[in-house]
């Protein structure tokens, strides 16, 4: 039902300086339409935007959007789609590391895709604080994954248990940053470090961790305008994905 039809998905660019949430999916998660507050301009509803399927990921990602499970009456059955104002974003090559992470560095090894599904399920551990990742966002990327666009960063300790990691999607120069987590201290900056090295080349790739943290900023994270980041885009875009490459 929802898949066919047109893209419908707002210019980010024009929504309202302090609005983060920029549409919402017009169906639940079984179909029955959505109602939002029509005094309301923004946020928009979508009919594009109402499943998981990757072309519908894609697209938003390439619009400058992402989405996270919506609740609605507690449950989360529907997808907001969402453009920070401003953006987090780090250049490759202006990460931070400190002497003492210069030193945690040696008590871990890390990986490219070894191992997708662990890292996303631990980023999507019920029993983190303020968790979002449901069965729906494990699904629809474990697909970009099988087709090459997800990707992911495992970090091993030095007895090979997986100790923290991220993933994303890389799309041309844009690494879109989705979650990380550690199970040992440092063991998450190790693995934005180690995917800062790969992308690395001059290029002028960005890695885009969404909203602004002081942990982040700590590492390098540099705010930008949601107008600029999307200007930014169409350029990244074109540059020729690096993380696909055999190694």
């Amino acid at each position: 039902m929802q898949g066919d039809q047109a893209n419908d998905f707002p210019d980010p660019t024009h929504a309202p300086e302090d609005l983060d949430l920029i549409a919402i999916s017009a169906f639940d998660a079984t179909g029955i339409p959505l109602e939002i507050n029509p005094e309301l301009v923004w946020p928009k509803l979508t009919k594009f935007g109402s499943t998981w399927d990757p072309e519908v990921l894609l697209t938003a990602y390439r619009t400058g959007l992402f989405p996270m499970p919506y609740e609605i009456d507690g449950q989360e059955s529907a997808i907001g789609w969402w453009s920070p104002e401003p953006r987090a974003v780090f250049c490759p090559d202006e990460i931070h590391i400190s002497n003492s992470m210069q030193s945690a560095l040696k008590k871990f090894t890390a990986t490219v895709d070894a191992d997708f599904e662990a890292v996303i399920r631990a980023c999507g551990n019920p029993d983190r604080a303020s968790g979002w990742i449901n069965e729906d966002v494990v699904s629809a990327f474990t697909s970009l994954h099988r087709i090459g666009v997800a990707h992911s960063i495992e970090v091993w300790d030095l007895d090979g248990k997986l100790a923290g990691g991220l993933y994303g999607l890389e799309l041309g120069g844009l690494f879109a940053g989705e979650s990380m987590f550690h199970s040992t201290t440092n063991a998450s900056k190790v693995a934005l470090i180690h995917l800062a090295g790969l992308l690395n080349d001059g290029s002028g790739r960005v890695i885009d961790t969404q909203w602004m943290t002081e942990h982040l900023k700590s590492m390098g994270a540099k705010p930008i305008n949601r107008r600029e980041y999307c200007q930014n885009l169409p350029k990244l875009l074109e540059i020729a994905p690096i993380l696909s490459v055999p190694r």
